[in-house]
């Protein structure tokens, strides 16, 4: 009994020893499995974190970017608006001067007429009463009189009119023509040489350039310090602009050009000129 006792202890130890070696190597294996995942969780869980900031951050200056976008087509938005206002402000006002300028040619037609009718009536009537070569010779006298003045109301007419109503002179003869009639100033000037500013009324002109074989040319135009060009204008075509506090716009016509020149005139309505001479005493 006591040797098999001593055998089975010692056989029991044998196994023992072993079991316990493998179950330590078992535990330490599974500590460092663990010990390893955990890292590679932490680093997994560490790029994740940093790809979502660079995510939100890029989310963040998008956002950003899309505001100031945002910002300025709103902008843009009210100041178109704010252009079309004046845009449509000035539409108005020149359908206005267009029609107004219509019934005064229309009242011009119908006044060359009445003076026609009345020139008639009064030929026979002068002739009918008076039958001397004396009252003969005056009623002569009269109707070579209104005839001149005919002539000239038909000249007026004959020229062309721009799209304000307004008659366009081709030449010195019918500029004296349109100043007779006393609704506008007219000041003439020549431009000689490129790029050489002269001051001509309200307006500086300066030429840019000339095109000879088609009757164009370009120029530069600066109204109370605002700078805007012209490009291949033709002849007696007006340019109109407008001075501040005045509703009705002043006229640049060329009507002739050589190498490197140009002359015309400005028009200059006779109430902007009161416009500016009262603006003129308010600012002393």
């Amino acid at each position: 009994m006591s040797e098999e006792h001593t055998f089975e202890s010692r056989s029991s130890s044998s196994w023992q020893l072993p079991a316990i070696i493998v179950l330590g190597l078992i535990a330490i294996g599974g500590l460092a499995f663990g010990w390893n995942a955990s890292s590679k969780l932490d680093s997994t869980q560490q790029a994740v974190a940093t790809q979502l900031k660079t995510t939100q951050q890029s989310v963040q200056q998008d956002m950003s970017s899309l505001k100031d976008r945002l910002a300025q087509d709103e902008k843009a938005n009210a100041d178109l608006q704010g252009d079309l206002k004046v845009v449509t402000g000035k539409l108005k006002i020149t359908q206005g001067q267009l029609k107004k300028a219509r019934e005064e040619a229309a009242k011009l037609n119908d006044a060359t007429s009445q003076k026609l009718t009345a020139l008639d009536t009064s030929v026979h009537s002068e002739l009918a009463t008076k039958a001397t070569n004396d009252d003969v010779k005056t009623v002569d006298t009269k109707v070579v009189g209104v005839k001149t003045d005919l002539d000239a109301t038909r000249e007026d007419l004959k020229m062309a009119r721009s799209e304000m109503g307004t008659l366009i002179a081709r030449n010195h003869d019918e500029i004296d023509q349109l100043r007779r009639l006393g609704e506008r100033d007219y000041v003439e000037f020549t431009v000689t040489g490129k790029n050489k500013p002269q001051k001509v009324g309200n307006v500086t002109v300066e030429l840019k350039g000339v095109n000879e074989k088609r009757n164009q040319f370009s120029l530069a135009m600066t109204v109370e310090d605002k700078r805007f060009e012209k490009k291949n204008r033709a002849l007696n075509e007006p340019i109109f602009f407008y001075t501040s506090g005045t509703h009705i716009p002043e006229e640049i016509v060329i009507n002739k050009t050589a190498k490197d020149t140009i002359s015309g005139y400005v028009s200059i309505p006779k109430a902007n000129s009161q416009v500016a001479a009262s603006t003129t005493k308010s600012g002393k």
